[in-house]
């Protein structure tokens, strides 16, 4: 690690009232933006904010510490555009579905389609228009597919419901989701989430630009 960065707050759980008490990620988002220190700093979109603050408090203390270099790659990510919260909750939910236990899976499946049915409108798409990883994702769990298909012809969702609330929940849904799993290593997979989310708003958000992490969702 780099020499300066030996001074740093210490990543720890939960939010801390000053750095000398450590930090959650998205304190040390703050303070290396030159804010105000905060949980919830205007540098950041505020769903990806929340992804990281849950990913933050979901790793193991053991782990934690492996976060600290993508705290950098989150900085001066913010939009209003509504495909940043659809783009977050697809790829939260896409990652969540595959592993999580089958009583999850239903609201995660629904979670996708949500996420699948906002881009498309925002898009100008059909109604239907899966991108692949939502694709995969939903065919590895064809009886949640199923119900959660039926659920979502009966529900349509506003623009503004899609942001205030299926966005958020998709995103929460699936740390839980992957906290709970049958996996050999939760926290690594958290945090291959989390990579994988600030590149898929740093490719809408900073179009043209170069990334090192995973490609977008949408397709």
């Amino acid at each position: 690690m780099d020499s300066h960065l030996d001074h740093m707050p210490v990543l720890s759980r939960g939010r801390h009232r000053n750095p000398k008490r450590g930090a959650c990620f998205m304190e040390l988002a703050s303070y290396l933006a030159g804010e105000r220190w905060s949980d919830h700093p205007a540098c950041t979109h505020p769903l990806l904010a929340a992804l990281a603050r849950l990913v933050n408090d979901n790793t193991g203390d053991d782990n934690r510490s492996k976060l600290i270099g993508l705290v950098p790659s989150i900085i001066g990510l913010n939009s209003d555009d509504l495909r940043v919260d659809a783009v977050i909750a697809l790829r939260c939910a896409t990652t969540a579905l595959p592993v999580a236990a089958a009583e999850r899976q239903l609201a995660l499946a629904v979670s996708v389609l949500a996420a699948e049915e906002m881009l498309a409108r925002l898009d100008g798409a059909p109604s239907g228009r899966l991108s692949e990883a939502g694709r995969q994702a939903l065919e590895g769990a064809p009886k949640a597919t199923e119900q959660a298909r039926r659920f979502s012809r009966a529900a349509k969702i506003t623009e503004r419901g899609f942001r205030r609330y299926a966005a958020p929940n998709a995103v929460q849904l699936s740390v839980v989701g992957i906290v709970q799993a049958c996996v050999a290593d939760p926290d690594a997979l958290l945090r291959e989430l989390l990579e994988s989310a600030i590149a898929d708003c740093a490719s809408l958000i900073r179009p043209g630009l170069p990334t090192t992490t995973a490609a977008p969702v949408r397709g």
